[in-house]
């Protein structure tokens, strides 16, 4: 997505692509050292932890696993979807979240960056729900992937032609849906909240078909963070939730 973004991108970014992927990617980093200190050996292996100990809904149900690994996937990716509207709308979650929408400019790197605190707490929502569900290891490892390549996917900065964005819409987030969930307007931003298929938000009524301003006219990112000092700092990125927001 990175290589497809540098030969066309949609849109030229407001502050020094070298600063945000730096400050983007190290957050990435820490995420990822908090998952492991967290669960050492990864969400997968507490799957298998709930299998062999018949913990969880699967594992009391005599269901084949072309039948429970779909569901599961789909349940998955629903509970992440009421994950991120609750993140909107708790002001505490919100303190921590608003660290991703706060990105002026929106590429694959973009995608991955959350901070720690918030990729903290979205794994412990993960973990209680494979032992809840007794989640097969398979579909952890299919939803992982999934997530990981759709929110780099859909948070890229590009524009693909309107008839296959509107085909590929009816089934998956594409960039000009997600892009009307960054934009500046609080109607829009609570609106679009998939990370990959596109029927929850259709379902559950905060879907948005075009942004106010069409989509060559949303300006993305939060008001109160246009600064680049706000945006290009890891420092700036790491204690944004615990202070009070610009004037």
């Amino acid at each position: 997505m990175m290589l497809w973004e540098s030969f066309k991108p949609n849109r030229l970014s407001p502050v020094s692509t070298g600063k945000r992927w730096l400050s983007n990617f190290s957050l990435v980093l820490l995420g990822a050292v908090v998952a492991r200190l967290m669960v050492p050996t990864g969400l997968a292996a507490v799957a298998i932890y709930a299998q062999n100990n018949q913990i969880g809904l699967w594992s009391h149900l005599s269901v084949s696993l072309w039948l429970s690994v779909p569901i599961s996937v789909l349940l998955f990716d629903c509970l992440i979807y009421w994950q991120h509207r609750l993140f909107h709308r708790v002001p505490m979650f919100w303190r921590i979240h608003r660290v991703h929408h706060a990105d002026p400019h929106l590429d694959a790197s973009t995608g991955l960056r959350f901070h720690p605190i918030e990729i903290a707490l979205s794994l412990a929502v993960k973990m209680a729900a494979v032992l809840l569900l007794g989640v097969p290891v398979l579909a952890i490892l299919i939803f992982e992937v999934l997530l990981n390549a759709s929110s780099i996917f859909n948070h890229s900065n590009i524009k693909l032609p309107i008839k296959l964005d509107k085909l590929l819409r009816m089934f998956i987030v594409t960039q000009a849906m997600h892009r009307i969930h960054h934009s500046q307007v609080v109607r829009e931003t609570d609106s679009n909240f998939g990370f990959n298929l596109s029927i929850w938000d259709k379902l559950f009524g905060s879907y948005i078909d075009e942004a106010k301003d069409s989509d060559a006219g949303i300006k993305l990112g939060l008001k109160e963070y246009s600064s680049p000092q706000t945006n290009t700092s890891l420092m700036a990125l790491l204690l944004m939730p615990f202070r009070k927001k610009p004037n």
